[in-house]
This record gives structure tokens, sequence and C-alpha cells, in this order.
């Protein structure tokens, strides 16, 4: 009995149930990289609407106003995009600089494209009227990655899928390697 009583007397009072918190209280997570981004495009947008001549609403916007967008950021782009006349069209690794302007990158267009279409059904829009999904700005994205697979030497071709190998045992010999050429990834244009 001694025993019981010693060691009710020497706990913690911090320790005990009754003065415990609970843990439910913890901040909510933050937000994925994938979200802040979104985020910051659709603010970008907005703003592109606010201080459009006159100024346009979300529900007056259309496939057009998102083409006049992504052409406005054309200028901050950071791929070189040589011109058809230009020495080093086809290039992908040119030898000496030129004059051929700066553009956005069509895989940086079209993961913008997919996180605004996101944003704007999140804030209400129905996906059928999306503005970020009409034929025109489709149209748009396609030919821009055709005119910058050719201009750059790239190609977009789909890759073929292949085995899943993460884990070779030692009983497994490796895949041989298929040449380039198979592959798709030359360019032959």
């Amino acid at each position: 009995m001694d025993l019981i009583s010693q060691n009710h007397h020497s706990r913690n009072p911090n320790t005990s149930l009754s003065t415990q918190t609970p843990s439910s209280f913890s901040p909510p997570p933050s937000p994925s990289r994938y979200e802040n981004q979104k985020r910051r495009d659709w603010n970008t947008f907005c703003q592109y609407l606010r201080n459009h001549h006159p100024p346009l609403s979300l529900a007056s916007c259309s496939g057009a106003h998102v083409l006049d967008f992504l052409r406005y950021l054309d200028q901050f782009g950071k791929t070189k995009v040589h011109h058809q006349n230009c020495a080093f069209f086809g290039l992908p690794n040119p030898p000496a600089p030129c004059p051929c302007p700066l553009r956005q990158a069509w895989g940086s267009l079209d993961a913008l494209i997919g996180r605004l279409r996101a944003a704007y059904e999140e804030n209400g829009g129905a996906p059928e009227s999306s503005p970020f999904g009409s034929r025109s700005v489709r149209i748009f994205l396609r030919e821009v990655r055709d005119f910058q697979a050719k201009s750059r030497g790239v190609s977009y071709e789909k890759k073929r899928k292949r085995a899943n190998n993460k884990k070779i045992t030692q009983s497994q010999p490796p895949l041989p390697q298929q040449p380039q050429q198979e592959q798709g990834l030359v360019y032959d244009g």
C-alpha cells in the first residue's frame, strides 16, 4: 500500500491524463506546391482581366482572351525559339547566339492552362464553359508545340511505356538498351 501511495504522490502533474491537451488542434497542412502555383496563376489571370481595356469579367472571358493572355506571357519566356530563316533553326544545341526571341516553352504553357482550368472550376465555373478548354486554346497549344519542336529540333512524341523493372534481381538480366532512333527520341524533320 505504501508503494502505491508513494507512486501516486511522485507523479508529474503535467503528464496526468486530465491535464493533457488533445492533439486535435494541430494546424492545417500547408498547401502543396501545385496548389500555391495554381493560386498564383489564377490571381495573375484575374489581374490581367482587371487590367484589360475595357476590364473583363470572368463570365465574359473567351478563348480569345486566354490567347491574348498567353501571348502577353511570352515576353517573360526563357526558351529560345528560332525563326525559320535563322541559321540555327532545327538545331537542338546551337553553337552561337542569335537574335531570335525568347518565348514561353510549350510545356510551361500546357501546364499553366491545366492549372487555370482547375482553378476556373474551383471558383464556380462549369467545365463545359471554361475558356481554358476552348477549341482555339487547344489548337494554339498544338501549334506552339509543333513549331517549337521544329524550331529547337526537339521531339515531343509520346514515349513508349517501358516494362516495370524497378526491382531487378540477380537472376534477371537487365533489358538491352534500344538505339535512340527506335525509341522515337531522334527528330528526323
